[in-house]
């Protein structure tokens, strides 16, 4: 049966501080061994201020931490479009998504455990996109764990959407969350409220995600600020993947698409 649990995020789990341990009614949960999501490029010191991390790295410097980049700045080898419509095109080294209907271009690659870095602009006025990972890709049909990126004043960039199956799990909202979710409904869009969480995307500008999977741990960062941390045992390994939400005329760009597999 599927489970999640949410960590350090809302009320119900009990977060010791001093001993960096999760406890839920479900278990109890060790803190992490690793902090990826702040390690500093190898052979620059400790980790500090100005110390180059995940979020702010180039993509040469990302090299150096183990990434591997998944977009190559000049064609779109590695990747493919399951829709019998959407247009990708790389443009000055980024992939520029354009369409009339809700499209996915996805890897032709699966992936289990990694940590993924994907940068995105949206473009003005109406818009949303996403960054799908462990999903499942069909004929014209794309489903799974999605990375919001929220271009509307709701502003939940960086949430845990389930795109084609059960829509809202953090936060979760009445009438688009399945039951299980719905027992921190409030907690959740408390958290989004939060003025570092409201704020985190940069409407108008490059955005930096960070996705991290382990196991059935996920947890998602948006420019720097780790907004989603949580247990789902729904889906281990699946192929990843940029969104264009439908709008006529509208182009989605995404650039530094880079992957660090956990083995």
């Amino acid at each position: 049966m599927n489970k999640t649990i949410l960590r350090n995020l809302i009320l119900l789990p009990i977060f010791s501080v001093a001993s960096g341990w999760t406890t839920t009614a479900a278990g109890v949960f060790p803190p992490d061994s690793t902090d990826f999501n702040n390690a500093a490029v190898p052979g620059t010191g400790e980790v500090g201020a100005q110390e180059p991390t995940i979020h702010t790295a180039t993509g040469e410097q990302l090299s150096q931490m183990g990434f591997a980049p998944l977009f190559n700045g000049s064609d779109l080898t590695g990747w493919k479009n399951p829709f019998d419509y959407g247009n990708a095109a790389v443009v000055e080294q980024e992939i520029h998504l354009v369409g009339e209907k809700k499209f996915f271009l996805v890897t032709e690659k699966s992936y289990a455990n990694f940590e993924l870095i994907a940068e995105v602009k949206l473009p003005e006025g109406p818009a949303n996109s996403g960054i799908m990972f462990r999903c499942h890709v069909e004929p014209n049909r794309v489903f799974g764990y999605q990375a919001e990126c929220d271009g509307s004043p709701r502003r939940w960039s960086a949430g845990l959407y389930d795109e084609g199956r059960r829509q809202w799990i953090w936060p979760s909202t009445t009438g688009r969350s399945e039951a299980e979710f719905l027992k921190y409904e409030a907690e959740s869009q408390a958290h989004f409220a939060k003025p570092e969480i409201r704020d985190a995307l940069k409407r108008n500008d490059w955005n930096r995600y960070v996705v991290n999977c382990h196991g059935d741990h996920i947890t998602i960062s948006l420019n720097g600020i780790l907004v989603t941390d949580l247990h789902d045992t729904k889906d281990h390994s699946g192929f990843l993947g940029i969104q264009h939400h439908g709008e006529k005329g509208q182009i989605y760009q995404f650039r530094n698409l880079f992957i660090r597999e956990i083995h």
